[in-house]
């Protein structure tokens, strides 16, 4: 098997914790096993200091509304063009679609290799809660226009859901689309400790615990979780949601869990170690709650169910291939009153909590992240070799041209 030398950019990589960030550690570290090495550029943050060889840090600034985020300087990615230049790259990966997909477009074309992209958010949705001021029909017509011109200057797409790549068609895009979710890696399905989790947030070991994990953002719904609690907790009084993430919407989400008078019933415990505090915090919920409808595969879903914990959501776009076959997974109603009831029907019957632990464990084991390796691996190589094919051909009609 050849070796393969990628270039991977991305707006967003550790210590930036996201569905993304995620996505890249995890196929950095099992496409190795497929001889594939990947550069990855990525902005730097305040306060990180980098020490793997394998990443390049970019100078950046802050996002104007997004204070999580950066925003790679031009003048950085000129220079780190500069700087890999004389180093041969097969293909180059991008991985959103800001400063990162036009900088990995000027690099494909520079050195004549191919150039593929990951879609992995749902703009169309995110960006009115960002620009409230602005209609909300024009900002979906910006991101599916954007979306369409930027698709369609790759050779290959990659998306992690069937329900996105639909939509991708919807808009117009007509370069090639592969379907290759984020896998996930063995450590996922060590449980962790529950009972040192709920000792050290002072929960009861008998209550009842709701979890909730991911980035606390506007289009994450989280809002919808809190009403749902506001009706469950009338029945299962000592019902506790607790909310593992921080982002943009955490102050509001705060403000409207305290004029719930839900202080008691919402517990917010910010970003958790994933290997340590995180693997607990799982181990110790009830039910994992999801109410996003925004998602392009629903990562966490599948963490959750690797170590056994019952799943109940929404299953709008790419969480819907988790949810639907029901497998550790129960659809959940789009209303926080049905929702409730669903929920409190769950945590009565421990019995079929159980089964459905049982069911998780082995779904998410048909998404290990081997396998998903191995499919962008051929991809890969398939994409490389119909360039090499091509080029090889132009350059015969040349030669019988003249």
């Amino acid at each position: 098997m050849t070796p393969l030398s990628i270039l991977m950019l991305s707006d967003v990589y550790f210590p930036r914790i996201n569905g993304v960030s995620t996505s890249i550690q995890t196929f950095r570290h099992a496409l190795h096993s497929h001889q594939v090495h990947l550069t990855i550029v990525a902005p730097d943050y305040p306060g990180h200091s980098e020490s793997d060889g394998g990443i390049l840090r970019i100078p950046s600034r802050q996002v104007p509304l997004d204070p999580e985020d950066r925003l790679m300087t031009r003048a950085g990615l000129a220079a780190v063009g500069r700087r890999i230049a004389s180093t041969d790259f097969s293909l180059i990966h991008v991985q959103t679609p800001f400063a990162a997909h036009s900088a990995g477009i000027k690099l494909a074309r520079r050195h004549g290799v191919p150039v593929i992209a990951t879609y992995h958010t749902h703009f169309e949705e995110y960006l009115f809660h960002y620009l409230p001021f602005l209609p909300r029909s024009a900002l979906r017509g910006v991101a599916r226009r954007s979306a369409r011109k930027q698709c369609n200057s790759l050779d290959a797409i990659v998306v992690p859901s069937q329900p996105m790549a639909q939509k991708l068609r919807d808009y117009g895009v007509t370069t090639p689309l592969h379907v290759i979710p984020t896998g996930l890696p063995e450590s996922q399905f060590v449980r962790g400790d529950g009972a040192r989790f709920r000792a050290e947030h002072k929960i009861g070991p008998d209550r009842k615990v709701a979890l909730f994990v991911g980035r606390a953002a506007f289009e994450k719904n989280i809002d919808f979780l809190i009403d749902v609690v506001s009706h469950a907790h009338r029945r299962h009084p000592d019902l506790l949601l607790v909310i593992a993430g921080e982002g943009p919407a955490l102050p509001a989400l705060q403000r409207k869990a305290r004029l719930a008078g839900l202080t008691d019933h919402v517990r917010f415990v910010g970003y958790l170690p994933r290997d340590t505090g995180l693997r607990d915090c799982y181990a110790a919920a009830d039910v994992f709650t999801f109410a996003s409808l925004t998602e392009t595969q629903g990562l966490v879903l599948l963490e959750a169910m690797a170590i056994g914990l019952p799943v109940l959501a929404i299953p709008a776009l790419g969480a819907a291939e988790i949810i639907s076959p029901q497998r550790g997974a129960l659809a959940a109603a789009d209303t926080p009153q049905d929702f409730a009831n669903q929920l409190v029907d769950l945590l009565d019957h421990p019995e079929q909590l159980d089964v459905m632990g049982q069911q998780g464990i082995a779904f998410a084991r048909t998404w290990d992240a081997a396998t998903q390796a191995a499919r962008l691996a051929a991809l890969y190589r398939e994409i490389i070799a119909a360039r090499t094919a091509t080029r090889e051909l132009e350059q015969n009609c040349h030669l019988h041209a003249t």
